[in-house]
């Protein structure tokens, strides 16, 4: 005690500055701790929205309007880092919903069915969207549907290089799967017989 009054004049600097640095390290913990819990809690609500979404069953597809469907398409677009993505469906769309781009710049044309399990895309209707890619000059047409294709409808996808998005691959496209990930499996997953016989007693198609 004796030592630190003879000295005070000269320590009492250093003192200070250390209690200051203690003081500002605190507080830099404290808002660190607080920054760091909110970006937490950010990250959880994300987590907990993107499990919501996948939770979206094709049951909840099925009772959606046409344009509501068209919505959905173009939200799990841009999910995918789509871009430029919009809706052009109506009376006048020239046989597409949306356009936009994919990921890596090439544009698109998209037309939205949104049909009963029971019923099945016709080959015609792969042709109206071959028009609609004609007319918007895009690179790749994108049927997407809640039902299942006719097999001459999906050879004629096959063949005119359209993507062709069955009730089966838009589930997994609703959960998680990217849209670019569905080309590689273009023109597959509607089944054999036993999966179409399943089918037909399901929806009684």
């Amino acid at each position: 005690m004796v030592l630190l009054v003879a000295f005070w004049s000269t320590i009492w600097p250093y003192l200070a500055g250390t209690a200051l640095a203690g003081g500002v390290g605190a507080a830099g913990w404290w808002l660190w701790r607080k920054d760091r819990a909110a970006r937490g809690s950010d990250r959880r609500w994300r987590a907990e929205e993107a499990v919501k979404a996948g939770r979206r069953t094709l049951a909840e597809v099925d009772v959606m309007t046409g344009r509501d469907f068209e919505k959905l398409v173009a939200d799990l677009c841009r999910r995918d880092g789509c871009t430029a993505v919009r809706r052009v469906g109506g009376s006048h769309d020239n046989g597409a919903d949306v356009v936009g781009r994919l990921p890596d710049g090439r544009s698109m044309v998209i037309q939205c069915k949104r049909y009963a399990p029971s019923s099945s895309i016709a080959s015609r209707e792969m042709r109206d969207l071959l028009g609609a890619k004609v007319h918007f000059a895009a690179d790749v047409a994108v049927f997407v549907t809640t039902t299942r294709f006719s097999r001459p409808s999906e050879a004629f996808a096959v063949e005119h290089g359209i993507l062709a998005v069955h009730r089966d691959h838009l589930g997994m496209w609703n959960n998680g799967a990217s849209l670019e990930s569905l080309i590689g499996v273009n023109g597959a997953g509607q089944g054999d017989g036993r999966h179409r016989a399943r089918w037909k007693k399901t929806y009684r198609a």
